[in-house]
Formats: C-alpha cells, sequence, structure tokens
C-alpha cells in the first residue's frame, strides 16, 4: 500500500484540517510513493522503536516527532539523531495528533476506559453527567488507569454532578470548563491557582496516562487494510519515586 494512501485513509478518517494551528501532524517523513507493508502505532519514538523496526516500514504517532522548524540535521540531540537513523532505515512517518483527540482519542478514553457514558462534546472537552464524590472520583480514576498517584486541586467542592475531560495537556482550556470538575493533564500552577478561584476541581490524570492507549484506538480502524499492524508500547519519560 502506497503512503498517500494511508495518509488518504487516515485523512478521511480524521481530517488533518481539523488540528490546531500550533500543530504538526501530517506526512513528516517519507515519499508519497514509497510501498508500505508494515505499520507501527506508538504514541511516540524512541530509539527502541527505530532499531527494532523493519525497513521500509511506517511508524504512526500520535505526537509528532518535528514540531519546530529544523534549520538543519546535523549533531545528534533530539531530535535529529532519531530522523537520521530512519532515514537510514527508509522509515517514513505520519502523525495524526490533535485532529485524532478531537475525532477518536477524547471519546475512546472516556466511554472505552473510563467506562463513562458522553453527556455532549465541546470540541476538546467531553462532558459527562454522572454523581460523585470528588475524592470518590479520585479513586475510580486511580483504578480504571492503574495509577497510584493524582495531582488534584480541591476547591471544596465535594459534590460532582458534571466534569469535563481531555486527554493530554487541557489547561489552557479551563476558562471554557463549565463543570464542577476537570480531567486532563499538565496543569500548571497558575492554572491550578485560577481553577480553584472559579470554583472548579482539577483533577490531572497525567499526559501520558490519558493518551497511552492511542494505539490500540488507531488500531481498530487499521484492521481491513492490507498492511501488518504492530502496537507499540511507549515508555511514559517521567517516573515516580
Amino acid at each position: 500500500m502506497k503512503l498517500i494512501d494511508i495518509y488518504n485513509f487516515l485523512d478521511q478518517l480524521s481530517p488533518f484540517n481539523n488540528q490546531q494551528d500550533w500543530d504538526n501532524s501530517g506526512i513528516l517523513l517519507g515519499n508519497n510513493q514509497d510501498e508500505i507493508k508494515t505499520v507501527y502505532l506508538s504514541l511516540d519514538i524512541d530509539e527502541n522503536l527505530i532499531n527494532q523496526a523493519e525497513d521500509n516500514s511506517l511508524f504512526i504517532t500520535h505526537h509528532p516527532l518535528i514540531f519546530k522548524g529544523l534549520k538543519s540535521l546535523a549533531n545528534l540531540d533530539y531530535p535529529k539523531a532519531f530522523i537520521k537513523k530512519m532515514i537510514k532505515k527508509n522509515i517514513s512517518l505520519i502523525s495524526i495528533h490533535t485532529n485524532f483527540d478531537l475525532s477518536h482519542l477524547n471519546s475512546y478514553f472516556v466511554e472505552e476506559i473510563l467506562d463513562f457514558k458522553i453527556a455532549f462534546k465541546d470540541e476538546f472537552l467531553i462532558y459527562v453527567d454522572q454523581e460523585f464524590e470528588f475524592f470518590k472520583l479520585c479513586e475510580y480514576l486511580k483504578l480504571k488507569l492503574q495509577i497510584d498517584i493524582l495531582k488534584i486541586s480541591y476547591c471544596g467542592k465535594e459534590k460532582i454532578k458534571r466534569f469535563a475531560i481531555c486527554t493530554g495537556s487541557g489547561g489552557d482550556l479551563i476558562s471554557k470548563v463549565q463543570a464542577d470538575c476537570f480531567l486532563s493533564g499538565d496543569f500548571k500552577y497558575h492554572q491550578a491557582m485560577q481553577a480553584v478561584s472559579d470554583g472548579l476541581n482539577l483533577i490531572d490524570m497525567g499526559h501520558f496516562e490519558s493518551e497511552r492507549y492511542f494505539s490500540q484506538c488507531l488500531a481498530k480502524d487499521l484492521k481491513n487494510l492490507p498492511l501488518k499492524v504492530i502496537i507499540s508500547v511507549s515508555k511514559n519519560p517521567f517516573q515516580y519515586f
């Protein structure tokens, strides 16, 4: 299957035109007419994935390896070393990021991972109307996500009737949230200050923890294509002590 045909399939599934202005989704490496037989799905790219991948294969990642403009490929700092190794093995790269959050990943995470029913959507925000006590909701999330620690900002609102969810980094959406609690990742200090002042509870699930399901989410839609699809398990760059 040609690289451009895979791109077109993904574009129909989750239009790349819907990505955020600052995003860099699309074909980042490879030639449109390259023949692809093997696809690796991964949240991110690491050295282990590159070393184990077959030559002439394709990586489909959630996070773009290239975000900012590169003026050269000199030296081996990130991400240049990875790009050079991928070029040597003729590995192509498509990233499908904020457009896929919007079309698939947020909903998949809420329904398939957390077992919540979606009340309604507002772009990247998904709302759930379900009553919880705040700290019981925290315990529920720890169980579902199989994590030991949650970072929270508690404004004193114990009874939760509506909460909003956004995978990845949702801190910039705080001012738009119309709920008792907001679940996302990568909240900053001053964002938490704002939320507490506005009477909004925050639960920081972690960026990796909420998006690590990308590969299994996308794999469902690739199963009927004439490709060998391999799910690669990404590692969290952070550890907890």
